[in-house]
C-alpha cells in the first residue's frame, strides 16, 4: 500500500533538504517548522524503544503546515508516527538504508489493517519525502511494527550501513555510470568499443583508485585526464 501526501512546508532553507542528514546518521522525527533544522529532531537510536514510541507517536501533528489525508481514515491517528527516510536529494547511502528498512517493514504493511503504510509526501518547491506511517501503539501497547524500526535504528546508530553489499552495488552502479557520463566529450574523439566502461573501471580501479572515491555519496566520478590515461593503457585509440 502506497499513500501520497501533498505536504505544505515553510522551509526557510530549501536548498539544503539534502541536510536531511538521514544518511550518515539515523532517521529523525522532525518536530520543527522545516525539515531542515537539526537543533530539536530527536535520535531514536538514544532512546529506549518505549521512550522512542513516546515521542514518536503523533510527531506528525507537530510538523508545521502540514497536511496529512490519512488522518481522517484512522481512528486513532495519534498513535501513528510517520517516518522519512529518503528524499529526492538522498545520496547512496541514503537510498540504501532506504531500500533495506522498507523490505524489513514490507510484513507490517500486509492485510486490511496494515500497521504500516508507505508513504510519498510531495511539495511543488521541494520535491517528494518518502518513507512511511506506522502504527506505534496498539491498544495500549508498542507494535512490533514500531519495535523492529527501533532495531534498525539502533543498528544504524552502531554502524550507519544497513547492508553492506545493497550499498556497494549501488555505489558501483552509479560509479560506471559516472564513467560513461564523465566521457561524453570524449565519444567523438575515441573509437569506444563495446565494454569500454568496465575496462575503464577495472584499470581505473587497480591503478588510479582514487579517481572512483566516492567523495559525495554518489559515486566516483574520474576525470577526463584520467579517463585518458586509462584509455592509453587498455588500447582505446583516438578516432583516426
Amino acid at each position: 500500500m502506497l499513500s501520497k501526501t501533498i505536504v505544505i512546508l515553510r522551509l526557510s532553507n530549501v536548498g539544503q533538504l539534502s541536510a536531511f542528514e538521514v544518511s550518515r546518521v539515523v532517521p529523525v522525527l522532525f518536530e520543527t517548522s522545516s525539515f531542515t533544522s537539526t537543533e530539536t529532531t530527536m535520535q531514536l537510536a538514544e532512546l529506549t524503544v518505549k521512550d522512542a514510541a513516546e515521542v514518536a507517536a503523533g510527531n506528525w501533528r507537530r510538523f508545521d503546515c502540514f497536511v496529512w489525508f490519512r488522518e481522517e481514515e484512522l481512528k486513532r491517528p495519534e498513535d501513528w508516527a510517520i517516518i522519512y527516510t529518503k528524499s529526492r536529494e538522498s545520496g547512496l547511502l541514503d537510498e540504501s538504508n532506504a531500500s533495506v528498512i522498507r523490505k524489513e517493514m514490507q510484513p507490517f504493511a500486509e492485510g486490511d489493517d496494515p500497521d504500516v503504510v508507505f508513504e510519498s509526501h510531495s511539495h511543488w518547491v521541494v520535491g517528494h519525502v518518502d518513507g512511511f506511517s506506522i502504527r506505534v501503539f496498539k491498544r495500549g501497547r508498542v507494535t512490533r511494527a514500531f519495535r523492529k524500526y527501533h532495531e534498525l535504528v539502533e543498528q544504524m546508530d552502531v554502524y550507519p550501513i544497513l547492508d553492506e553489499t545493497d550499498y556497494s552495488n549501488r555505489e558501483y552502479e552509479a560509479t560506471v555510470s559516472n564513467i560513461e557520463d564523465a566521457a561524453w566529450q570524449l565519444k567523438k574523439e575515441f573509437d569506444l568499443p563495446e565494454g569500454w566502461v568496465g575496462e575503464v573501471h577495472s584499470w581505473l580501479s587497480d591503478n588510479e583508485c582514487s579517481e572512483l572515491e566516492n567523495v559525495d555519496d554518489q559515486g566516483g566520478y574520474p576525470s577526463v585526464e584520467a579517463l585518458k590515461r586509462a584509455f592509453a593503457a587498455i588500447g582505446i585509440q583516438p578516432v583516426s
